[in-house]
């Protein structure tokens, strides 16, 4: 039977949570399965150079050891995401959520759940199924596979390309799995179990995916080796509100860190400053009929 996670134990693990202060617009950005919060660090500098208060939330289990990625489950994952985005709001007035991978995934939910405090949408590689030309043959079977006391205590490990087509970025980010700091590059092997946890998020997810009318960014790479393209047409073609995609020509799937992560910064920086133009219009509208009624 798997074990439940102390909360004690939670409180051993060091929060490597990235937080720059700035204006009343925050940028909510959130990893992926298995990552941690320096994969979405070079995007987050971008927008806080912009003037936004942008926080990179660390998931519960993560930047630890396999172990106690384990013994942590989705709705605590969920819930990492809803107290950052609490701490955001007693900052900010207008928000947006986004992430990378899984963490795309987990945006959506808070945006399904908290329709009012959610502004827009940055989903970067957002992915509902691994599909991608590099991921092995037992990826056809892992979507059915759901949290159970019988799921096999196994570990999946990583493999080559590593979602990285920059070689050097990519050396880099091995050299630092295989040295044991999963602080920074994330755990070089991720439980089954996990996985587990992964699928059950993208099974409550989906059905509800056109009631997020939120606006949305989709930057999504046309070769990506863990999830192909086929998650953001799905989401595209089933998403409540606006949406914009980017197609990236040459990178795999950690756009953020690969070599077209300038791209993603920019066109996240961009998507960002039309949020919040399009809020404060909205403002400015609701003084103006106050004003009226008065």
């Amino acid at each position: 039977m798997r074990e439940e996670m102390n909360p004690q134990d939670k409180d051993l693990l060091p929060d490597r949570s990235v937080f720059f202060p700035g204006g009343r617009l925050g940028v909510l950005l959130i990893h992926g399965l298995g990552g941690t919060p320096t994969e979405l660090r070079f995007v987050a500098q971008s927008l806080a150079r912009a003037g936004h208060t942008v926080s990179c939330v660390q998931l519960a289990g993560h930047c630890g050891t396999p172990e106690e990625l384990r013994r942590s489950t989705w709705p605590e994952w969920y819930a990492s995401v809803e107290e950052g985005h609490d701490r955001l709001r007693e900052h900010c007035d207008v928000i947006v959520a986004g992430g990378l991978s899984m963490g795309g995934i987990l945006a959506l939910l808070l945006a399904q759940r908290r329709p009012e405090a959610v502004h827009g949408l940055l989903l970067f590689a957002p992915t509902l199924r691994l599909d991608g030309w590099s991921m092995p043959w037992y990826s056809r079977v892992l979507p059915y596979v759901r949290p159970s006391a019988l799921t096999p205590a196994i570990d999946l490990p990583e493999h080559e390309p590593y979602g990285l087509k920059d070689e050097r970025v990519r050396a880099l980010v091995v050299s630092t799995m295989l040295g044991g700091d999963s602080s920074q590059a994330g755990v070089f092997s991720t439980p089954l179990c996990s996985f587990a946890h992964f699928n059950q998020l993208v099974a409550l997810v989906k059905p509800d995916l056109d009631k997020v009318r939120q606006p949305a960014l989709i930057v999504h790479p046309r070769d990506d080796d863990m999830a192909s393209l086929k998650n953001a047409q799905y989401l595209q073609a089933n998403l409540g509100g606006l949406v914009d995609t980017v197609v990236l020509d040459d990178s795999y799937h950690m756009v953020t860190l690969d070599q077209q992560r300038h791209v993603v910064a920019d066109r996240s920086t961009a998507f960002v400053a039309r949020v919040e133009a399009a809020a404060k219009s909205a403002d400015e509208a609701r003084s103006m009929k106050g004003a009226r009624v008065d």
